[in-house]
């Protein structure tokens, strides 16, 4: 009789599998696909570190790990991703939410005056709208995107989660009816220049390209954001992006040419260049 599939076997194989196929994290990525394959967390699987698999969960487990390893990101396969300390559901209409996006959450939150409006231009899975929402249910939270697809994603997790998210259709201010003004506005639009494309990973070039191109320069639709951002800004207003790192100088000069009173870029935790932030003149401005 061949020696059983015990999850600790299998972790120790998978783990040495993603690592000549370049997985990140490749012992991190076994646990987890393993876990969602046997419904359980990932500390179940230490404690029933010697229990044998069955058929089924075998075959479940060697479909997803065959994906992952031509591939596909981890988030699509197990269907989630943890943003802001939540549970995102995501596939492949809408990006995988990043750990340094939440550093749009913070300022969002640090910006948004009590009882105040914020509007999430592209919002993808909704990550930022829904977070803020959760997080200042005084607010209100208005999401767009040029995608009925992603939108449709947004509107489950806001379900989910429990967040009152106005959602609208549209490109970019389009979305935006009436005379609508916010006190914060912010956006993790496509800021990829196109040429860097075919050179991000192969997990990343399997999310959805719309929401990846930023023309070739990576801000043909960051110009058409700040460009519009005056007129829905309210008074003392504050505009937030996330940026491509090379965009340093080039986007607070956008900024203030849109007639911004002032505008700078912040670093993430990698210390890039990675978060635009622009005032309007007329009030008090946030930290």
């Amino acid at each position: 009789m061949p020696e059983p599939w015990t999850t600790l076997k299998l972790l120790a194989w998978t783990q040495e599998f993603f690592a000549k196929k370049g997985v990140d994290s490749p012992r991190l990525t076994a646990e987890v696909l393993l876990a969602h394959a046997l419904s359980c967390d990932r500390v179940r699987l230490y404690l029933d570190f010697d229990k044998p698999l069955g058929d089924r969960e075998l075959a479940v487990y060697r479909d997803l790990v065959r994906r992952r390893g031509e591939g596909e990101p981890t988030a699509y396969l197990v269907g989630k991703k943890e943003f802001y300390g939540r549970p995102f559901a995501v596939d492949a209409r809408v990006l995988v939410p990043r750990p340094e996006t939440e550093l749009l959450v913070e300022a969002a939150l640090a910006a948004l005056p009590p009882g105040g409006r914020l509007l999430d231009l592209c919002t993808g899975s909704g990550a930022i709208a829904v977070s803020v929402a959760l997080e200042r249910p005084d607010a209100h939270v208005l999401a767009t995107d040029a995608s009925e697809d992603a939108l449709a994603v947004a509107r489950e997790n806001a379900a989910r989660l429990g967040a009152v998210v106005e959602l609208a259709h549209g490109d970019l201010w389009a979305a935006v009816h009436g005379d609508a003004r916010f006190e914060v506005i912010v956006s993790n639009p496509p800021y990829v220049p196109t040429g860097e494309l075919p050179g991000l990973s192969r997990e990343v070039r399997r999310e959805p390209c719309i929401a990846l191109d930023g023309g070739a320069d990576g801000l043909a639709i960051l110009r058409r954001i700040v460009a519009g951002a005056p007129a829905r800004l309210v008074p003392g207003g504050t505009l937030l992006l996330e940026m491509h790192e090379r965009h340093l100088d080039e986007l607070p000069s956008l900024c203030l040419q849109a007639g911004f009173e002032c505008a700078e870029a912040r670093r993430d935790h990698a210390g890039l260049p990675r978060l635009g932030v622009a005032h309007m003149a007329g009030g008090p401005h946030p930290a």
